[in-house]
């Protein structure tokens, strides 16, 4: 009964500018990593919006760091599952840390209801290097195997998800250095420490003077960087990176869950929302509960296979 009523309340109390109700009561926005990054960033963006168009609510930022993010992803059913305390979750971490055996969660303990935006992979290299393109790339990497060395965020990560995955994709051997951050990895790529990155697109737009992106995981290319082909172009198809979305407790009732989808849809779809995305270097997605089912088990498929070549694909239940 409960449930039911915090249901009809966001109903009754949707405001006139807004095309799906509001929250009855601000909501608690938690966040699995600490203040600063993409994620917090995104959170941040949307905070903003939505209190333009629900003046009367606040959407209270919460950090519970640690693990990787798992700290806060094993303790998310254990919140009220009000329909006022959501989860920023992101891919392929939710998948990859289960397999890993290091976390309190399975896969399927987490319940997204809707995905907002990807960073895309992207590979880089120094501006000073002499690799001009990824033709140059994958020349020097047949010629000197295993050679190459190419940094990123993280061990048993997305970055390093995807360099496996172009390792496998184009039949070549590099070397992949991990790193505690972006701030690390920004230094090693810079200074030419490593000889490039699998790194995300807000990188390269941030270091655009000083490295140089060679391919990149989007469906088309990127309207600010123009010039760096898609793996798609270069014969791959591969629509790939990091991924961040809102996931509610298990114990959230189902018209609640829609109720949250439609809210961030509307949201996403708000034209300062897609100013602020495009300027910081965030693909918008729209994926919402009608579409989830079918792109979770895409994204599973994916990052298992992606994860046996990391070489913990082992560890599935």
């Amino acid at each position: 009964m409960k449930k039911l009523l915090l249901a009809l309340s966001w109903i009754l109390l949707a405001p006139l500018a807004l095309a799906q109700p509001c929250p009855e009561k601000s909501l608690l926005y938690w966040q699995a990593f600490p203040p600063g990054g993409e994620s917090d960033l995104s959170a941040r963006h949307q905070q903003m919006v939505l209190k333009k168009k629900c003046a009367a609510i606040d959407t209270i930022v919460q950090y519970k760091a640690g693990a990787g993010g798992g700290l806060m992803w094993g303790q998310m059913n254990g919140l009220p599952g009000d329909g006022l305390n959501i989860v920023g979750v992101n891919l392929p971490h939710i998948v990859f840390q289960p397999l890993e055996g290091q976390v309190q969660y399975k896969t399927q303990d987490v319940t997204p209801v809707f995905w907002f935006h990807y960073t895309p992979d992207i590979l880089v290299v120094p501006e000073q290097s002499t690799i001009r393109n990824f033709a140059d790339f994958i020349k020097a990497a047949r010629a000197r195997p295993g050679q190459l060395t190419l940094g990123g965020s993280g061990l048993n990560s997305a970055n390093h998800a995807a360099h496996e995955r172009m390792n496998a994709a184009f039949g070549v051997k590099t070397n992949y250095i991990p790193y505690k951050g972006t701030g690390d990895l920004s230094t090693a790529v810079i200074g030419a420490q490593v000889d490039g990155a699998m790194t995300y697109s807000p990188f390269a737009i941030n270091n655009k003077s000083r490295v140089r992106a060679l391919a990149i995981a989007m469906d088309k290319r990127h309207p600010l960087l123009p010039d760096v082909p898609t793996f798609r172009e270069l014969g791959v198809d591969w629509v790939d990176g990091a991924y961040r979305g809102i996931g509610v407790p298990k114990s959230t009732a189902p018209e609640v869950r829609r109720r949250l989808s439609d809210l961030w849809m509307t949201l996403n779809n708000d034209p300062e929302m897609k100013e602020l995305a495009a300027r910081n270097g965030f693909e918008l997605i729209n994926i919402g509960l009608d579409q989830m089912d079918a792109f979770m088990k895409e994204k599973v498929t994916l990052y298992t296979d992606g994860a046996k070549r990391l070489g913990f694909g082992k560890k599935l239940p």
